[in-house]
């Protein structure tokens, strides 16, 4: 199959996938579409909401219609490294045996990842980063594809560790939840206090997902928009060449190279998804706000002043 046709057939499947996700999941279409973008695109992704948001059940819906295995890990202030990871045991004939934990699975959700110590979630960190994980000196290589699908309650709360900057820098999209419409919570009561159950159909295999991975990155990029997306990340630092007045005023600290990284794969597959061979300014620009609201540290005075990342985000444009 050409990448032409390839990528006809992602945009077919992506709706189809949609559909299928939609038969549990009310409203939340930016949400979703946020999701599947990380996912083809290869990236991890936090959900930031309060609790009762549907959050866990929507990435169980999605890892269904993907046809992925899916493990939950319920983050809590006692979890330590070897629950998530496995640890070694003594069999019964004195050798040591390796038991594997939740982390060894396609989708991993990570269940209010906030609510545990700094020690637990750095044992998500090589995870996420190299695909692998290292157990008393044994490497240990995941299965492929592998998502972190993380949520966050908001940091105010009671109980709550921030996450640490290198770790927030490994999730590609940083998604906001909000609280459903009347209408979408009319239908959501509607349909989850009736006896009815609803099945969700597979409609990928794990080789497919990763053929679209692949295709993703072969996409072209005009040299303008790479350095559009460079310009974009460089315009959020303080103190360099690139931020203006505004940003020196509102900003401790700005986005890395993984930004700018994240920019371009997250602009390919918009382009993809939306039936384009070729990202261009505008794709940046949509993925923009996801990718750089966890990598942009406000100082004090915009908290005073009530300014937002989003408004910062949307300045830079």
């Amino acid at each position: 199959m050409s990448d032409v046709a390839a990528i006809q057939n992602l945009v077919q499947k992506q709706k189809e996938l949609k559909q299928e996700i939609a038969k549990i999941i009310v409203g939340q279409d930016e949400v979703v579409s946020q999701i599947v973008l990380s996912i083809f695109a290869g990236g991890h992704a936090l959900l930031v909401g309060v609790p009762g948001l549907a959050k866990t059940l929507m990435v169980n819906t999605i890892s269904q219609a993907l046809g992925l295995d899916f493990k939950r890990i319920q983050f809590t202030p006692d979890l330590m490294p070897s629950d998530i990871l496995g640890s070694e045991i003594l069999d019964e004939n004195r050798q040591f045996k390796f038991i594997k934990g939740p982390i060894f699975s396609n989708i991993i959700l990570a269940d209010e990842i906030n609510r545990t110590p700094p020690k637990t979630q750095a044992a998500l960190l090589e995870a996420m980063q190299e695909k692998a994980v290292t157990i008393a000196g044994h490497h240990h290589k995941l299965s492929l594809p592998y998502f972190v699908l993380a949520t966050q309650n908001p940091i105010e709360q009671e109980g709550t560790y921030p996450l640490p900057e290198a770790q927030l820098d490994r999730f590609m999209f940083a998604i906001k939840l909000e609280y459903p419409t009347f209408a979408e919570e009319l239908q959501v009561v509607r349909s989850t206090t009736t006896d009815n159950t609803v099945k969700i159909t597979p409609l990928f295999t794990a080789q497919e997902i990763l053929d679209f991975q692949h295709l993703i990155r072969r996409i072209p990029v005009a040299d303008n928009v790479i350095e559009y997306a460079v310009t974009l990340v460089g315009k959020t630092r303080p103190g360099s060449p690139l931020a203006d007045a505004y940003v020196n005023t509102y900003l401790d600290w700005g986005a890395g190279p993984r930004a700018s990284q994240n920019l371009i794969l997250a602009a390919k597959t918009h382009a993809a998804l939306n039936g384009k061979y070729s990202p261009d300014i505008e794709d940046v620009q949509a993925v923009a706000t996801g990718i750089l609201r966890h990598r942009i540290i406000k100082n004090y005075k915009a908290d005073a002043e009530g300014i937002t990342e989003e408004m910062i985000i949307k300045k830079l444009f």
